[in-house]
């Protein structure tokens, strides 16, 4: 199946899943990441605030930055690449492009992603054998993932059924170390340097 196909295929299976049950399963899936021990541990961690039908987020960044790490999200660039800033409460939150919520705070640059101790990015599906991931087709996270340390973990949030044998790469296409489900995380593949 090709990129497109399997993206139109992932996003109406999301849509289909009643809201309520999409709420659970995020809730299951902050809980056991909260859980683990390299979590709890990373002092400065990149998220993203999820829109649309995308695991939540928004209570996951939120105890992040209630348990003491200093949380980093996304800002998306004119060039489509991300820039960072620092998350410091559900009030220093605006709209950015395409009505993307955004941290109000001093933008830290695209190489901020570097000191991360841990990264937490979006996904529609994962390769359960080589950790690539599929987005949404802009690159955005790629060039993003591009800039992490390969001994950093980065963690694609999915729902069940969305950790696929087999998700189409191009040579572009960087690999995850963990997919996060509402039924527990799984090591996918260790990132090369």
């Amino acid at each position: 199946m090709d990129k497109l196909k399997l993206r139109s295929t992932v996003e109406a299976a999301r849509a289909s899943i009643p809201g309520d049950e999409r709420h659970a399963a995020s809730v299951r899936t902050r809980e056991t990441l909260l859980e683990q021990p390299w979590v709890q541990m990373a002092g400065l961690i990149a998220c993203y605030w999820s829109i649309g039908t995308e695991p939540a987020t928004h209570g996951l960044v939120f105890a992040l930055w209630k348990h003491g790490a200093t949380v980093i999200l996304p800002v998306l660039r004119d060039d489509d690449d991300l820039d960072w800033a620092v998350y410091d409460g559900p009030d220093t939150l605006a709209p950015g492009r395409f009505g993307l919520m955004e941290p109000v705070d001093t933008r830290r640059g695209v190489d901020a992603i570097r000191t991360a101790a841990l990264v937490i990015v979006p996904a529609l599906a994962v390769d359960r054998f080589t950790g690539v991931r599929l987005g949404r087709g802009g690159g955005s996270y790629d060039r993003a993932l591009a800039r992490v340390g390969p001994n950093v973990p980065t963690v694609a949030l999915l729902y069940e059924g969305e950790l696929l044998e087999g998700v189409p790469a191009e040579p572009h296409d960087l690999p995850v170390r963990y997919a996060a489900l509402p039924g527990g995380i799984t090591a996918v593949a260790p990132r090369s340097a």
